[in-house]
């Protein structure tokens, strides 16, 4: 099998991609999969994030916009009251001074998903729409293609962490499938709770499941509580459904003359017209040595006045992120 730039790079967005048209890969349903990368907690970092997600809550979840809401702003959104009140008798205490609720209130307001008015000096809140229940389930994938035993045994410690956590509902590893009757990573000593997916991108995207994973219980205490879990799936699901996969471009520098994209098994993959290859996503940044800003002039034939190729390609990105969600 084959896949676009390094191994762990180029494998992760074609895994995103076909995650976001074919995920669940072992059972029938109606949920959407919103797909996103490189996202977690500060202890664990997963590579795709697969948010299962209810269409009409989804379709709910609209109303408060296409940016990620955090965990301030979620406090006041999720517990805004549906008549007017006095934001500290609408509000449970956040267990912080109450001046950061009053910043994030202002910030809820001018995003427009919470209302606000004065009443004499107080604050009075009222809620846009109830803030909708549309997370079902969260599964993790660690992307491994090419897993051999140095790297399955580093992995093995990341998914015991995450099967003792218990903060997603599935942890899986996918892998470049090999074609063998035993896939290699089956062999290698791996959590058994941990499902293995092995993934073939040679022409059409084509997913084999090789182990099927435990379901795990989020709503069990574990080092974290039940609640702190529901807390942090919550936001990891919101920063899914703000970011999506193909924010990497802003961590890259698509302002480079020679950067390009190409399509591979559907997704949209960087490319370096310099190098001729697909550069990993540490390396193409501001020190590459191949780094050069586009000419001045590309900005004036044909382009936009806002910018040349390179912002057009971020709003390329944008844009299918956008029509996705």
């Amino acid at each position: 099998m084959s896949y676009p730039g390094d191994a762990e790079f180029g494998f992760e967005l074609v895994t995103c991609r076909w995650a976001e048209h074919a995920w669940p890969p072992d059972r029938d349903a109606d949920a959407i999969p919103v797909v996103a990368r490189q996202l977690g907690t500060q202890r664990r970092r997963w590579d795709t994030v697969v948010v299962e997600a209810d269409p009409t809550a989804l379709a709910a979840r609209a109303a408060f916009g296409n940016r990620a809401l955090d965990s301030d702003l979620l406090h006041v959104v999720r517990n805004a009251p549906a008549e007017w009140a006095w934001y500290r008798d609408a509000l449970p205490h956040p267990g912080y001074p109450w001046r950061y609720v009053r910043a994030a209130i202002h910030r809820a307001d001018a995003r427009g998903v919470v209302e606000t008015r004065r009443d004499g000096n107080r604050i009075e809140i009222r809620q846009i729409a109830p803030y909708p229940d549309w997370v079902r389930r969260i599964v993790a994938i660690e992307n491994k293609p090419d897993l051999d035993a140095s790297a399955a045994r580093a992995l093995a410690d990341q998914l015991e962490h995450d099967v003792a956590t218990a903060l997603a509902d599935e942890v899986w590893v996918a892998t470049a499938a090999t074609g063998a009757t035993v896939e290699p990573a089956l062999l290698e000593d791996l959590p058994v709770e941990a499902g293995v997916l092995a993934l073939d991108f040679d022409g059409d995207p084509e997913a084999t499941v090789a182990w099927h994973p435990a379901t795990l219980d989020p709503t069990a205490d574990t080092s974290l509580s039940a609640s702190e879990k529901a807390d942090k799936r919550l936001e990891i699901a919101e920063r899914a459904y703000g970011d999506g996969w193909r924010s990497y471009v802003e961590t890259m520098r698509p302002d480079c003359r020679w950067f390009e994209l190409r399509e591979r098994a559907g997704a949209f993959v960087p490319w370096c017209a310099a190098k001729e290859r697909h550069p990993t996503a540490a390396e193409c940044s501001g020190s590459c040595p191949e780094f050069q800003p586009e000419p001045p002039a590309w900005r004036t034939k044909g382009w936009p006045i806002e910018g040349g190729p390179g912002k057009g390609i971020q709003r390329l990105l944008a844009d299918r992120r956008r029509r996705r969600r």
